[in-house]
């Protein structure tokens, strides 16, 4: 890599103190280990996500698991293997159908925030359909209005009446003359298409034309092929759409033309966004903060032959609807992962489920990367909180893993809930002698940064003098693990 022999340096807080948490509220209940990244290899910062780190700024920490009262668990998801919700779906044709008819959803009904977005969960087991826990109340659409009614001619719904079920409505059927023998029988649709696919082959065969020509009419054998996520991203969207919808990716860089022009607006859409959906003061809000939580950032910009075209490091996807910015997700490009930080979006177009548009379009953007580079090929949606409900929807991008918080394994969802269901706090590799590959075994070998001179551990108590740190160090590198503890330079005063 470009780069890649530069050091990632950080300074460990430790994280023995409670503080208050943002998802039960519990006053003292939020345990974490915390560091100060002043910069960070993206490979460095790939490892320390693979043990559970995750960053906010250049502040990155790491939830003490067995201890806070809301543990955190990172969730992967299968970019290349994701097949989207029906809900998804849904989500989809609503942008789509807001774009090309400018038709927006009713608000109030759907509206979430990029923390607490409503879905429903398909493929769990029956036991595990608690998941289940938030269901939109949504007005009965055009579509299902006409569904409901009775047809005019065939069955006619009286006033109510009590059936052997104890309630209900008595339905007479209206007197008819049976089946017209002159109209064809009945066919199913499939059987329909695949004599048309035969009559096509054949009237082909006959024209002295081969089968595998190309052929784009919608009734080749490709309309049977399941949709794709980027199908369903651009289905229903003529030529003359009446709005126009542009994903932009932006370097998060004041180097970068692009993001210094759009920077004011981003960031009083941020404020606009945080003051709306968070409620927060505008002193909470202001630029400074907008800098400090979204635009700073360790990684160092990184490029590799076999690596993405834009390369490595921290970026904003910018939605523009027509010509203004409507929504912005702060994703960081990784070797083998894009991982999802944080979406703030226009507060006018919450009705519009923009947390779950821009995951999918996050998942189809990965998809897209992993051509160029073939190791990068999950999407990462932060932390699962099992605990939370309002949090449990990022399990509904499956497939998808979370990660064991003892051993570091990945392990597929569907077996991890089971667990969450009996204990907020879970191991999830079921082999008891299997421990954490990437242990500390070597403290004379973590590498620190000592007057200025990288040196590993066991040089600097040589060199230092007054009381001894060896607790610190000892528990900072358990928490990174031993690979990151002799790459990463700990900053030692």
């Amino acid at each position: 890599m470009a780069g890649g022999s530069s050091y990632s340096i950080v300074e460990y807080f430790g994280g023995d103190g409670g503080h208050r948490c943002g998802y039960c509220k519990n006053e003292r209940g939020n345990f974490s280990h915390g560091m100060w990244a002043h910069t960070m290899t993206v490979q460095d910062y790939q490892d320390l996500i693979d043990r559970g780190w995750r960053r906010s700024g250049k502040y990155i920490y790491k939830p003490t698991m067995n201890k806070t009262c809301c543990p955190q668990y990172t969730i992967r998801c299968h970019a290349l293997n994701f097949k989207p919700t029906k809900t998804h779906k849904r989500v989809l044709k609503k942008i789509n159908k807001f774009l090309s008819k400018g038709e927006m959803p009713e608000a109030g009904n759907n509206c979430e925030t990029v923390d607490s977005v409503c879905e429903e969960v398909e493929g769990l087991p029956e036991g595990q359909l608690q998941l289940k826990h938030c269901v939109i109340d949504a007005p009965i659409t055009q579509k299902q209005q006409c569904d409901t009614k009775p047809a005019e001619s065939g069955v006619s719904i009286e006033e109510p009446a009590t059936s052997s079920s104890g309630h209900g409505l008595r339905v007479i059927p209206k007197p008819g003359v049976g089946a017209d023998p002159n109209r064809p029988l009945c066919r199913k649709a499939k059987d329909i298409r695949k004599e048309r696919r035969l009559q096509k082959k054949q009237l082909q065969q006959q024209q002295g034309l081969t089968p595998t020509m190309p052929d784009f009419t919608p009734s080749t054998s490709v309309s049977n092929q399941p949709k794709t996520l980027e199908d369903f991203i651009t289905e229903f969207l003529p030529d003359d759409s009446l709005h126009h919808l542009e994903v932009r990716l932006v370097p998060v860089s004041f180097d970068d033309p692009q993001f210094v022009a759009s920077y004011q607006q981003s960031a009083a859409l941020f404020s606009r966004y945080q003051m709306a959906v968070h409620g927060d003061t505008p002193s909470e809000c202001e630029e400074s903060e907008f800098q400090r939580f979204l635009c700073d950032s360790p990684l160092e910009a990184e490029t590799a032959p076999d690596g993405p075209e834009m390369g490595y490091g921290s970026f904003h996807q910018q939605y523009w609807l027509d010509d203004r910015i409507v929504a912005v997700g702060v994703v960081d490009i990784l070797p083998t992962c894009v991982s999802s930080v944080y979406l703030y979006y226009h507060p006018d177009f919450a009705s519009l489920s923009l947390g779950s548009y821009s995951a999918l379009r996050e998942i189809a953007f990965t998809r897209q990367l992993q051509k160029q580079s073939p190791k990068l090929s999950f999407y990462y949606l932060g932390f699962y909180i099992h605990s939370c409900p309002k949090m449990r929807y990022k399990g509904q991008y499956r497939p998808s893993d979370l990660l064991c918080p003892e051993t570091y394994a990945w392990v597929p969802i569907e077996r991890c809930i089971p667990c969450l269901e009996t204990s907020a706090y879970a191991r999830f590799s079921q082999d008891a002698e299997t421990g954490d590959a990437g242990a500390l075994k070597d403290l004379g070998r973590v590498l620190v940064l000592y007057r200025r001179t990288a040196m590993p551990y066991s040089a600097y108590v040589r060199k230092r003098k007054g009381g001894s740190d060896e607790k610190e160090v000892e528990q900072y590198a358990g928490l990174v693990g031993q690979t990151c503890a002799e790459r990463i330079l700990l900053y030692r005063a």
